[in-house]
């Protein structure tokens, strides 16, 4: 039997020129701007024209907690999309972009695998059309104009000591994390402490995401804090001066960007990754955007449910005034083992006790899922060495738990794989028996909202913070800021801070090591456990085994996305 990897898959795929995809959802070639053949950005003018059409249904995919088995939440969206279409639905996939940093270090590409990806793949997994490049500068102009106000004269009496406005760069590079900047004298500028963090973590990236258009983008980056006087006032990036020129340099990056699945279907790929240390979910304006355009749209958040889904729903709906009709919670086989305590190299041996003690996690964000209002099917990915005897056991615990797991093929099978999925969800979507609410009022104080996350969702027993942070948390409420919703930056392996602790662990405690006011995005950064705003490169980064071959095409990790390590069969 032959044998195909996801880069041969995706090379092979009959791409259609980006016109004719545009042209299913209703979009004229006049209002797209292409980058090459394959991939364009959508007009905010025809984005505007379209506001008075009906919305169609939101399927949000989210996912267990991320082992190194592989759970497939992107494969799964891309391969639900396309099914919706086989049946016969009008719909479209929405996700996010990739960071080069997990790229060049362990995670892989972020565009599916198998025979539900997104392509071009390639470009997806670099610089695509420019959009992280653009915040990363946008970011850093603001940056530059800090430290050039305090050097000609800092007429807003900004305390050097009190600079909270980090740089940021697209790659993982622990030895930035904590920096001193402005050394080598006078001419240089005022010495002080200063730091990076990857540009998913900017505030910028957040704003790019929640905003609902160009005029709105300008007034919340205006409102992003960027320092504060020794009197403790804080100092806006508007009192800067430097919103008009971001805005100038996101102009494009703001508008969504239209490319294809496999099979032809329309996808936007808008807005940034890692719900680990940011919210990690498509942008408002595309997810809003597909939904006039489409009948039913389905989208991902970034990483465990405990993560992404949460933010999904307490930020981006909160803030978008947007509400799932179904929730598809992604698991495999094998990651219920793992879960379960059997280690990586033994899982393609059948073991359904493993399994079912496995379970437990998948227990735990099925009931998570279903406290904000909203039916939940369970999708198990299928790899080809599941059992029969083992996907029989995932499915009577999750039909224990007052829900429905279907077992869908479509990283092996595309669409033929996820009609049975596809149909399943349509019929929920359709029955409009969602009663969605986030789980936190906006008039709850901050640190009951933090206490609350943890509590409800991650079940742990206390939250932990010295004086200064809930202080702090007390000093932005008396500001104004009380209303906004948190963020939560933990561990994805993990629904405590300890990325070991697999399952679903009780008995702990969650301590908050920092918290970030994002006055702009519209939300409070709550930082728990070692998690890192910067991450740091594996002992063995991907970016050793990447390069070009002789035909000039890339090879390495990062083009074969999925963790798994089975080929595909020939089709």
């Amino acid at each position: 039997m032959a044998f195909k990897t996801d880069i041969q898959i995706a090379r092979e795929a009959k791409k259609k020129p980006i016109q004719e995809i545009g042209k299913i959802l209703g979009i004229s070639s006049d209002d797209l701007l292409p980058y090459g053949h394959d991939k364009a950005k959508v007009s905010q003018s025809f984005i505007d024209s379209v506001q008075k059409n009906k919305d169609g249904k939101l399927i949000l995919v989210t996912a267990i907690n991320p082992t190194p088995a592989g759970e497939g939440k992107t494969t799964t969206t891309v391969g639900l999309g396309d099914g919706l279409n086989r049946i016969g639905k009008k719909a479209a996939v929405c996700i996010r972009e990739a960071s080069l940093g997990p790229n060049f270090g362990m995670k892989g590409g972020a565009a599916g695998g198998g025979y539900a990806q997104i392509v071009p793949m390639e470009e997806m997994n670099l610089h695509f059309t420019g959009d992280f490049h653009a915040i990363t500068s946008a970011h850093n102009l603001l940056s530059a104009m800090i430290d050039n106000h305090i050097y000609w004269g800092n007429a807003l009496e900004i305390d050097t000591r009190r600079v909270v406005w980090r740089r940021v760069l697209d790659m993982n590079d622990r030895a930035l994390r904590t920096i001193t900047a402005s050394l080598g004298g006078v001419a240089n500028g005022f010495p002080r402490e200063a730091g990076f963090d990857i540009t998913v973590a900017s505030e910028v990236m957040a704003i790019l995401c929640l905003a609902k258009n160009l005029k709105d983008l300008e007034k919340r980056l205006g409102d992003m804090i960027v320092a504060y006087t020794r009197e403790r006032k804080p100092i806006y990036a508007r009192d800067i001066k430097a919103d008009g020129a971001m805005t100038v340099l996101l102009k494009d990056a703001m508008q969504p960007n239209l490319v294809q699945t496999l099979e032809n279907n329309p996808a936007f790929v808008h807005g940034g990754p890692f719900a680990n240390i940011a919210h990690g979910c498509n942008s408002v304006i595309a997810t809003t955007t597909a939904l006039k355009l489409a009948d039913y749209v389905v989208t991902e958040a970034g990483f465990g449910a405990d993560l992404g889904a949460e933010k999904f729903m307490n930020i981006k709906c909160r803030k978008a005034g947007l509400a799932p009709s179904c929730v598809v919670l992604v698991a495999t086989v094998r990651a219920m083992k793992m879960n379960g305590g059997i280690a990586k190299a033994d899982l393609g041996t059948e073991n359904v006790e493993a399994v079912g003690k496995g379970c437990a996690n998948l227990g735990r964000h099925i009931e998570n899922l279903k406290s904000f209002g909203v039916p939940v099917v369970v999708a198990i990915n299928h790899f080809v060495t599941d059992t029969e005897a083992e996907v029989e056991a995932v499915k009577a615990y999750v039909k224990g738990q007052g829900s429905e797991a279907i077992l869908s093929r479509h990283w092996e099978l595309g669409s033929e794989g996820s009609a049975e999925l596809a149909t399943r969800v349509a019929e929920i979507a359709d029955s409009d028996s969602a009663n969605f609410a986030p789980i936190y009022p906006d008039d709850m104080p901050l640190f009951q909202k933090i206490e609350t996350i943890a509590k409800r969702i991650y079940r742990a027993d206390e939250v932990l913070a010295d004086t200064k942070i809930r202080n702090q948390l007390k000093e932005w409420e008396e500001q104004g800021y009380g209303h906004l919703p948190v963020c939560m930056a933990k561990t994805q392996y993990s629904f405590t801070t300890d990325p070991e602790r697999r399952g679903a662990p009780t008995g702990f405690s969650v301590p908050v090591r920092e918290v970030r006011l994002s006055a702009g995005a519209g939300f409070v950064v709550a930082i728990c456990g070692e998690i890192m705003t910067m991450p740091g490169l594996p002992r063995v980064p991907s970016a050793e085994n990447i390069r070009l071959n002789a035909d000039g095409d890339v090879k390495g990790r990062f083009v074969l996305n999925a963790v798994r390590e089975i080929a595909h069969p020939a089709k």
